[in-house]
């Protein structure tokens, strides 16, 4: 997909990595300048270095979502570099084979970590944001909630609340801000191959593989994701043709809720 993305400023959360590092690159290859936030540093000038590389207006800048002061910085640094900001993809967030746990096993500091990440960290790059947007006279936000946020998995308690709410937020975003300018939408990822996903599930050591191709069985397409097929869906929604598109949740999950079984 080949969309004109010159004018755009895309800042792009957990940009070092899986679907946000595949996402950077999308939009930079449409032309767009690319800021990378996240957690890891190095990575995350790993990730600007290689893009750079390529002739892309790409840069990292550390910062941790879940804080609104770090936040508040990086993004005023991007808009010192770049003077505005018209894209914001809300990628960040953690889900560990660690924190798979019944309810009643599950521990408030893993409970909060993940909430704090995948939930509040859209509010807070959001909150942090959207004002320059404002002032710009519209912009695009796209966050990436999960399938987990659209029917119940077992064992994953606040990642399936926390990526509920996300699908939520979206839409109560949509309908504040679409009168304003700013488009609001979500994309919602089924299994994708990953470097975590392959070392919980895909990969020969993963210590859940066992369950891989019992779930696999469920998609449809009979395969995880690729990380580049997430980022063709941000692309979509950002691009002119998306003018129109506001408050979706996109399952892009090769048709595994279509008939969802709930036997793993």
């Amino acid at each position: 997909m080949k969309i004109d993305l010159t004018e755009d400023v895309c800042l792009v959360t957990g940009g070092a990595n899986g679907i946000g590092r595949a996402t950077v690159q999308a939009l930079a290859e449409n032309g767009a300048k690319v800021g990378i936030v996240d957690l890891d540093g190095e990575a995350g000038e790993a990730a600007a270095k290689e893009m750079r590389a390529s002739g892309a207006d790409c840069h990292a800048i550390q910062g941790d979502v879940s804080d609104p002061k770090q936040i508040e910085h990086v993004v005023s640094k991007f808009v010192d570099r770049w003077e505005r900001v018209t894209v914001l993809v809300n990628n960040a967030g953690i889900n560990t084979g660690s924190d798979r746990a019944p309810l009643h096993e599950f521990t408030l500091e893993n409970w909060n970590r993940i909430l704090e990440v995948d939930l509040t960290g859209v509010f807070v790059c959001s909150r942090a944001v959207v004002p320059i947007m404002l002032k710009a006279g519209g912009g695009r936000i796209v966050n990436i909630s999960s399938i987990a946020g659209l029917v119940p998995l077992r064992l994953q308690s606040a990642y399936v609340a926390a990526k509920a709410g996300v699908a939520n937020l979206t839409r109560s975003m949509a309908i504040e801000l679409g009168s304003k300018g700013i488009l609001v939408n979500a994309v919602a990822p089924g299994s994708t191959l990953t470097r975590g996903t392959e070392k919980l599930f895909y990969g020969k050591d993963g210590f859940q593989s066992e369950k891989a191709a019992n779930m696999l069985s469920h998609i449809p397409l009979g395969r995880p994701g690729k990380t580049e097929e997430i980022a063709n869906a941000v692309l979509f929604l950002v691009s002119p043709d998306a003018s129109y598109v506001n408050g979706v949740v996109l399952p892009v999950d090769g048709g595994w809720i279509a008939g969802y079984h709930r036997d793993f």
